[in-house]
């Protein structure tokens, strides 16, 4: 007999159909809605194997209801949405999908921040909304990035390969790292700083770190303060690493120049949400990893990871505590 998959997205057909050749999968059909959390609750009661994605909450209750589920397959890089202890106290392996949307998330952080820097979408409503009227001398200005000094927290894949889109800018960059990578300094030509230092001198802020209890809010009223009124701050890793209303205040007041969002503490984050009335934010639905080619890779990971695990093979990509 089969065993049974849960997926509680639609995935491509060719990743359904990859599954299906060995196992029995059931799946949330609807585009655009999250799974109901009671049909979430009820599905995995007797399913071997789930798939989900970062916006689905894998908490103890889930896991408590599942009867025969011996691997959670996240289709994403954190793991921040699933109850890894809760899993793993009960025997359940926790996947993710590292490493194969590396470029794709420098690619889009790297956007954000030429977005940011030159007031894109702010530019783009005015004239959408027939507000380019004279031609003025410091209309539409921005902040240069040729030359700038970019620093980096939190210096792993992503932030190495951001590194090198700064470096075609001739960027000068600074990073922080809990552990200093010397190896890396030498061969990307970076310079490392405490944290403190780096927002005191930095043009950009990139945080490319992972989210954790011991990082929430990381920066907050007392780290912008520190930044440069020129600063631009761009957040591509978790939305709960920033003090939203801190930052609300940093930009409203002009303590810093802008900021770039692919991610909030809340998503999907509420219309009504303060920052989305600001002109010098660049907002993004955390798209980070939406490249086609990205994310059919992240499917295909994660449904390699279902099949190893319930063939009985050891799983690519585990998440270890």
């Amino acid at each position: 007999m089969k065993q049974t998959v849960y997926i509680t997205r639609k995935l491509p057909n060719e990743i359904v159909e990859k599954l299906s050749r060995r196992l029995h999968v059931r799946m949330w059909e609807e585009e655009g809605k999250p799974v109901p959390r009671e049909i979430l609750l009820k599905e995995v009661e007797n399913v071997n194997g789930l798939i989900c994605l970062l916006t689905d909450t894998i908490d103890e209750e889930v896991i408590t209801r599942a009867k025969h589920l011996q691997i959670i397959s996240n289709v994403a890089v954190g793991y921040n949405n699933i109850d890894v202890k809760a899993a793993t106290k009960k025997g359940i392996i926790v996947t993710n999908t590292p490493g194969v949307l590396t470029e794709t998330t420098a690619d889009l952080t790297f956007t954000l921040l030429m977005a940011a820097a030159r007031g894109v979408t702010a530019a783009s409503d005015a004239l959408r909304g027939g507000q380019w009227g004279a031609w003025s001398l410091m209309e539409f200005t921005g902040q240069d990035i040729f030359g700038a000094t970019l620093g980096i927290i939190g210096l792993g894949r992503i932030g190495e390969a951001l590194v090198k889109r700064a470096q075609g800018f001739n960027m000068n960059v600074l990073y922080y790292n809990r552990t200093r990578k010397y190896d890396k300094e030498r061969e990307l030509g970076i310079t490392y700083a405490e944290q403190t230092e780096l927002l005191k001198r930095s043009d950009f802020v990139c945080l490319m770190l992972p989210y954790s209890p011991e990082v929430h809010h990381l920066i907050g009223k007392e780290e912008l303060s520190l930044m440069k009124r020129n600063a631009i701050l761009i957040n591509t890793a978790r939305g709960g690493l920033v003090d939203e209303e801190a930052l609300y205040h940093a930009l409203k007041s002009g303590e810093i120049w802008g900021a770039g969002l692919d991610v909030f503490e809340q998503e999907p984050v509420p219309v009504n949400h303060q920052l989305l009335t600001l002109t010098n934010v660049v907002t993004l639905p955390h798209i980070g990893s939406a490249s086609l080619n990205t994310r059919m890779k992240m499917a295909h990971l994660a449904a390699d990871n279902i099949v190893r695990v319930l063939n009985g093979d050891t799983p690519l990509t585990e998440v270890r505590l």
